[in-house]
């Protein structure tokens, strides 16, 4: 096969991967502003039938969007904010400090990833519950301002810094704080900002965390404030997809700002220079 054939080939896979990934995406804003009665009559066709607009204007006066909206942006800032100062210091520690027993913390550091969720979550729910933060911002937050995986993305961007580069600001007489500002972010920012896109991510969908420590309506986020909007009846079938495409709009628009830092970063995390 010539590398013309070859490459027309991947990208007939790709463009085909690409259409099964959207395709849910698109029969979400289908049934999103289709009246719901007519779409069912019609048999629910690829196509909107008979388009109601105005239903993301209700969507998000009946969600009551504009609260949950506001926060899930304060406890999204929290969140990633802290994870983004967390694993810079503890990825600069891991990279750049020598200590006893770094290896081995590092390892069981790492270990971490491979708990779930539902194995923190009961734990954690009592000790919000001990501390009185249920429905609180802090409760909300708290059990996630740090991460192993953000520290082992930026670490393995950090060891890519040469190590003359290091030295060298070593022997200007540069502290470590100083070598962490003014040398090693600045080199590892595209790393830093794909694990901010990722912590974004992960802190804006949550649902699981905020249904256990959630039991008053005025404190619920966004992802609990969806699914309250299921219908009751078949006429409002179309006010929970358009609130999910309002709420899913944030998430598009950083993907679509940050996505060659997302590329670059990632890429770069995952070689050792």
């Amino acid at each position: 096969m010539s590398r013309r054939s070859r490459a027309v080939a991947w990208y007939v896979l790709l463009t085909a991967l690409s259409l099964v990934v959207l395709f849910p995406v698109y029969m979400t804003l289908v049934v999103a502003i289709s009246t719901p009665v007519d779409y069912l009559r019609a048999g629910q066709p690829l196509h909107p039938v008979a388009p109601q607009w105005g239903v993301f204007a209700n969507a998000w006066t009946e969600g009551d969007l504009g609260r949950k909206f506001a926060l899930s942006a304060v406890v999204t800032a929290v969140i990633v904010g802290c994870q983004l100062a967390t694993s810079v210091c503890a990825a600069y520690a891991f990279a750049f400090l020598r200590f006893p027993g770094r290896r081995v913390l590092f390892a069981v550091f790492t270990a971490t990833l491979l708990l779930p969720l539902e194995v923190t979550l009961l734990p954690n729910i009592d000790t919000v519950l001990r501390l009185g933060w249920l429905n609180s911002v802090q409760g909300l937050a708290v059990p996630f301002l740090a991460t192993a995986f953000g520290t082992f993305l930026i670490r393995q961007g950090f060891l890519g810094i040469p190590r003359d580069l290091r030295d060298a600001a070593r022997l200007d007489g540069l502290s470590h704080l100083q070598v962490l500002w003014r040398v090693a972010i600045p080199l590892t920012r595209p790393v830093i900002a794909s694990f901010g896109v990722v912590a974004f991510l992960s802190a804006w969908n949550q649902y699981t965390w905020p249904r256990a420590v959630i039991t008053e309506e005025r404190w619920e986020t966004v992802q609990i404030g969806l699914k309250s909007l299921s219908a009751a009846t078949v006429e409002q079938g179309n006010v929970g997809p358009a609130a999910a495409v309002i709420a899913a709009l944030p998430v598009l628009a950083l993907l679509i700002v940050l996505q060659k830092q997302l590329i670059r970063g990632l890429t770069a995390g995952a070689v050792k220079g």
